[in-house]
């Protein structure tokens, strides 16, 4: 791990890292996602795409990490990153409005989000398989706002779970924020 730290452990410009989410929380969120090899993986914000080689390294060869961003800029960061990182095989980088998820790769046995969204988007609901974990932040653009843990049961019913308060950036998307 501090070899992935070392790699990908460039950080984008200062006005993109003053809000990004520290490994702390990448720790925290990767525990609560109870990531399996083999899973495939949808993070919807990739920022430096520090957060996806983490999850890459941890579902190993087998899964997939699906990362979605909205900001042109830290899409070029991030897969620059994961190229020099090697983790390009393992990583599939998408521009776009990730508060609408990726259909075109779901479902997903595990998503996680790393920005704070108003409510939990319904398309992230549907596009999370049965036995599938979410992880959201949810609340206001500022505060308050928790980290909360959505489980779909294999009948598709919802357990929601709070992990407490967090500070996040704004989702901005259709299903998020207004920029």
């Amino acid at each position: 791990m501090i070899l992935l730290c070392r790699l990908i452990g460039v950080r984008p410009s200062v006005r993109h890292t003053a809000m990004e989410v520290g490994r702390y929380m990448v720790a925290i969120m990767n525990e609560a996602l109870e990531l399996k090899i083999g899973n495939q993986v949808l993070e919807v914000g990739a920022g430096s795409g520090y957060h996806a080689a983490t999850i890459a390294e941890q579902i190993g060869p087998q899964g997939r990490v699906y990362t979605i961003e909205f900001v042109p800029e830290l899409v070029r960061v991030a897969r620059s990153n994961l190229d020099r990182a090697g983790y390009s095989d393992g990583v599939t980088l998408v521009q776009g409005d990730g508060s609408l998820g990726y259909p075109d790769r779901a479902p997903y046995n595990r998503i996680v989000v790393t920005a704070v969204a108003p409510k939990v988007p319904q398309p992230l609901v549907s596009q999370l398989q049965p036995g599938g974990i979410l992880i959201i932040p949810v609340g206001g653009r500022m505060f308050p706002q928790e980290l909360v843990k959505i489980r779909k049961d294999e009948s598709g019913r919802i357990q929601r779970i709070s992990l407490g308060g967090v500070a996040f950036v704004p989702l901005i998307g259709k299903e998020g924020f207004d920029s």
